[in-house]
């Protein structure tokens, strides 16, 4: 289970404000790819308590991860990016997903002095220090309340997405490649909300209402 070990390493260190950042979406081959960023006021064993339970959002139930967010929100600095897939196909989603960190940090007040973000990448343009931590959201509380903000920031857009386009039940597969989605992008076309430089998007036919 994450802990606040990678945090209090860094208080040690005079750095106070810490943020902890993730992603979701980066695999879909529809809708946004959002990145949170999440900084606690503290790191202590009162706020290990009240985040009981928290872990990477893909570990979690729905339910769990909806009440989790509600804790997350009401206690913590939250800041949060998300880019359309018209920049993801002009960026690539690894440079979208860069660029998205770097404007979800720069939302954030105050400014923090350390960021922790999950994976292997750091942004050239990060407003701090940061380290990059390799299933950091399944080690760093920060991390793993980001995972859990980015994931149902991004979930909740996906019923929109459907009813712009129905046909596509972006709502059940949150614009995976499921077979369902496959499918529909053959019977349909691709939509404004689908990703043109994604290979099963890209072989598709356009959809008429685009």
């Amino acid at each position: 289970m994450p802990d606040f070990s990678f945090e209090n390493e860094l208080q040690k260190q005079d750095k106070n404000l810490i943020c902890g950042v993730d992603e979701a979406g980066r695999g879909p081959l529809a809708g946004p790819v959002v990145v949170a960023c999440v900084m606690f006021c503290s790191y202590d064993e009162q706020m290990v308590a009240r985040l009981f339970g928290l872990n990477d959002s893909k570990k979690l139930s729905e339910n769990k991860r909806a009440k989790l967010f509600e804790i997350i929100i009401s206690m913590a600095h939250v800041g949060i990016c998300a880019l359309p897939p018209k920049i993801i196909d002009e960026k690539n989603i690894l440079q979208a997903t860069l660029y998205a960190m770097e404007r979800a940090v720069l939302s954030l007040s105050p400014s923090p002095e350390h960021i922790l973000i999950d994976g292997r990448d750091i942004p050239k343009n990060i407003v701090a220090p940061a380290s990059a931590i390799i299933k950091g959201d399944s080690k760093s509380l920060s991390i793993a309340a980001a995972s859990i903000i980015a994931k149902q920031v991004r979930d909740s857009m996906c019923p929109v997405m459907d009813k712009d386009f129905m046909g596509y039940d972006f709502a059940k597969h949150k614009g995976y490649g499921t077979k369902i989605h496959l499918e529909a992008l053959k019977k349909h076309g691709a939509s404004i909300h689908h990703r043109f430089s994604y290979a099963p998007v890209a072989r598709a036919k356009r959809a008429i209402n685009t």
